[in-house]
């Protein structure tokens, strides 16, 4: 593994955008033309599960999903890079209204030749990850 593997480089900072609530770095992250699905498929942010396709829709995601949450926490068991993408297995901790969640699945970005994001796709269950659901 390459610690400066761009698209390592580029998902670390995304995760440290969000877990900071950097919403400007975060966006500065992405592609003019890049998606983010999180969760993949139809879920509550996105009811058709075609995900979240230019800055001006990945900037509406951030304030439905991010910005709302009290802390975001990623706790990675692995990492695997291949070509322009890497993928992390673990959780997504999340405190939001007086609660715990987390949410393990599968986390993969992807980058563009100038280390900008084009996918950030979160793999993980809803109804899973809502009967993790405790007091914080």
């Amino acid at each position: 593994m390459s610690a400066d593997h761009p698209a390592r480089v580029a998902a670390l900072a995304s995760q440290a955008c969000a877990r900071t609530k950097d919403k400007d770095g975060w966006l500065a992250l992405f592609a003019e033309d890049g998606c983010v699905e999180d969760p993949v498929g139809p879920s509550g942010f996105d009811p058709e599960g075609k995900g979240h396709h230019g800055k001006e829709a990945i900037a509406r995601f951030y304030d439905m999903a991010i910005a709302k949450t009290d802390s975001i926490e990623f706790i990675h068991n692995d990492s695997f890079q291949c070509g322009n993408e890497i993928v992390f297995t673990g959780l997504i901790r999340t405190s939001i209204g007086g609660s715990i969640i987390d949410a393990e699945g599968v986390f993969t970005y992807r980058v563009n030749d100038e280390g900008k994001l084009l996918n950030l796709r979160a793999f993980w269950e809803v109804d899973r990850a809502m009967k993790t659901a405790r007091p914080a």
